[in-house]
């Protein structure tokens, strides 16, 4: 997913973050439609009202988060984001437990920001509105999921990509130049095949193998991981508080995924 993110801002350069973002959205939409060919009762009535919604939200989120990239550290704004997914969990919790994982990322986002403030002041408050954007994407898969259509989950993704697609086509300004390279738009696809439909794939293959409490416990990894990235493939090197910063976060989601959720729930806290 990472790499799919160290490629974007690669892109940077020759598109706007928006653009890109957009361009994730529609090169997952044509793969994801390539392979699974939705069936028609996908693209009616309330399934097509959910897939759509909940692809416009996500595609949304990438928005933000993207445009956070384009200014931010790869790690620094995953461990930002990750702000979303541990307060909606806080919130709908009275444990202990919850609240100092709460405490811990808040501690976290602190020494970042202060870091970053300085800096970048709009690219701290992106990863936030990507935060607010992921537990708003968390909420809204809760009622996905427990919604009764008839309709695969990746039948859905497609679906919900390629409305997003139509309905965000005017970020597509931001792309002018990629459209003349026949490379450039490769890297565009290759943007939407790494960053959403290997992850969204593998984590459907690991959720079968090793249990939602056990994957979920893997989050906690998420920022770290983007941090490494963002050093081997894009060569930023984070500072002592920073890094500090970024261990809270882990520390933090890891605390509220060790007990994993209660059998039979669902848990779509993972980042698309």
């Amino acid at each position: 997913m990472y790499l799919g993110a160290a490629l974007a801002v690669g892109l940077f350069d020759h598109a706007t973050p928006s653009g890109v973002a957009w361009m994730r959205c529609l090169g997952a939409a044509l793969v994801l439609l390539a392979w699974r060919r939705p069936p028609k009762r996908a693209w009616r009535g309330k399934a097509l009202l959910l897939a759509g919604t909940f692809g416009v939200v996500t595609a949304g989120m990438n928005v933000v988060f993207y445009e956070a990239i384009a200014r931010l550290p790869l790690g620094t704004a995953v461990a930002l984001e990750f702000v979303g997914p541990v307060a909606v969990a806080a919130i709908g919790s009275r444990g202990k437990r919850d609240l100092l994982a709460l405490l811990s990322v808040a501690f976290g986002v602190l020494l970042i920001a202060d870091v970053q403030l300085a800096g970048s002041p709009l690219g701290v408050l992106f990863a936030l509105l990507a935060a607010m954007a992921w537990a708003g994407y968390i909420l809204l898969g809760k009622r996905v999921a427990l919604a009764d259509t008839g309709v695969s989950g990746f039948d859905s993704l497609a679906v919900g990509f390629v409305v997003a697609s139509v309905l965000l086509s005017p970020l597509a300004i931001g792309t002018g130049p990629v459209w003349g390279s026949a490379w450039l738009l490769l890297l565009g696809v290759g943007v939407g095949v790494l960053s959403t439909v290997v992850p969204y794939t593998l984590d459907q293959i690991v959720l079968g193998k090793v249990g939602r409490a056990r994957f979920a416990l893997l989050l906690a990894l998420l920022p770290a991981t983007a941090a490494i990235v963002g050093f081997l493939a894009l060569g930023q090197v984070p500072t002592t508080a920073e890094m500090i910063g970024i261990l809270a976060v882990v520390f933090g989601v890891a605390l509220r995924s060790g007990e994993g959720p209660r059998r039979g729930a669902r848990s779509p806290e993972e980042p698309p």
